[in-house]
């Protein structure tokens, strides 16, 4: 007969079992229940991440510096919203106001590493003063609250000091917590953890970040509805990801027997000097299909970078080359061969297959396929946030 020795605590987080005479891991699996903002999940993976770590005692500060680098390539590469907008068009989420405010200060750029993040933390710290003390108001307090049922008093949320002395309380008379505050204030105050807490969460530390994880994804989705594979969105992507070899190879082919002009400069594309680059940027749709893939100039990709490109006129240019190479595939045996390598990775978006590449299209009714497609997802882009580049 199988023994199991671990328990299911909401969605995809398991905890062995022999923790559960001694801690509350119910009241823990509350941790992350009926968030207002988006950092609440970010402030317990930052202490989870320094719980792994074998950190007894930190800040408020050291944990919301792990949260601004946490964040950074999610809202700075891909314009993510963590807590969506106001009416006003003002951003919602503190930890998404710190990460701007950052932006504003420094010259980092979206792909910063962790040890960059943090020493322009450091550098500008003054400056981000404000936006990091408005991160300690409520979560570091409130994400104590489901171990709060067991206790008869109620709590007093209206002042630090008292609700200070009550997780004290708490953890003494009433149930072990994850971790108690220290008295010093604001960005000073002391965060002790709990040693039986650190062991559970060293033991479990895979399974509680994936927990974590899956929660702030909801969360993100449900707050960004138009952005595409959000999922892929939560960390730096490994480049290896990126599927543009046989595309590479139709371009080529295509290029061998006939003159492409760069959608940007108008001149005549170089077999030795170009790029296939994306006419939406990756980092908003994260996928390598060919319909939003070009032939274009080396020169220009760094320029245009994570830029949209302006719709007028680039985008007649991009659908008129996307257009050859949609003749040419019916139209030369090779081609077609070069096409059908690019199936697995290059298509699958099911109205590419079905509409847009199939045989028999006009010029216009190909142009306006395309466009009916594309340009929702551009405009989803430009309404995120993403900038538009026009060549000068």
């Amino acid at each position: 007969m199988v023994e199991f020795d671990s328990f299911e605590v909401g969605h995809s987080l398991s905890i062995n079992r022999n923790y559960y005479n001694a801690l509350d891991i119910e009241g823990f699996s509350y941790m992350m229940k009926d968030p207002s903002y988006c950092y609440k999940f970010y402030w317990l993976e930052a202490i989870v991440k320094l719980i792994s770590e074998n950190i007894h005692k930190t800040t408020f500060d050291t944990v919301i510096n792990e949260m601004i680098c946490n964040a950074w390539y999610s809202v700075r590469e891909f314009h993510i919203h963590l807590s969506g907008m106001q009416a006003d068009g003002q951003v919602r989420d503190g930890l998404e106001r710190a990460v701007m405010r950052l932006t504003e200060l420094s010259a980092l750029p979206a792909n910063a590493s962790r040890v960059e993040i943090k020493n322009a933390i450091k550098d500008y710290d003054k400056e981000l003063k404000d936006a990091k003390e408005q991160l300690t108001n409520m979560v570091p307090y409130r994400a104590l609250s489901g171990f709060f049922k067991k206790a008869d008093s109620v709590v007093d949320w209206g002042s630090v000091k008292r609700i200070t002395a009550y997780i004290e309380y708490v953890n003494r008379d009433v149930v072990l917590l994850p971790y108690t505050l220290g008295e010093s204030p604001k960005l000073k105050k002391e965060i002790y953890f709990q040693q039986s807490w650190m062991e559970m969460i060293q033991d479990n530390t895979v399974s509680i970040l994936g927990w974590i994880q899956y929660e702030k994804l909801r969360w993100l989705q449900n707050n960004n509805p138009e952005v595409p594979g959000l999922v892929y969105k939560l960390a730096p992507m490994d480049e290896k990801m990126r599927k543009l070899n046989k595309v590479r190879k139709l371009w080529d082919g295509i290029l061998a027997i006939g003159e492409v002009r760069d959608v940007f400069t108008g001149n005549p594309v170089m077999i030795q000097h170009y790029d296939v680059d994306h006419f939406i940027p990756w980092s908003f749709v994260m996928n390598d299909e060919l319909w939003n893939l070009m032939p274009m100039d080396s020169s220009l990709n760094s320029a245009k970078n994570n830029r949209l490109p302006k719709w007028n006129p680039f985008f007649i240019r991009f659908a008129t080359n996307q257009f050859m190479l949609y003749r040419y595939i019916h139209e030369k045996s090779e081609i077609h061969k070069l096409f059908e390598a690019c199936y697995r990775d290059n298509m699958h978006s099911i109205w590419a297959g079905c509409e847009l590449y199939r045989k028999g299209n006009t010029k216009e009714e190909f142009f306006c396929i395309l466009e009916k497609n594309m340009q929702p997802v551009y405009d989803s882009a430009r309404r995120q946030g993403y900038e538009v580049w026009s060549r000068n």
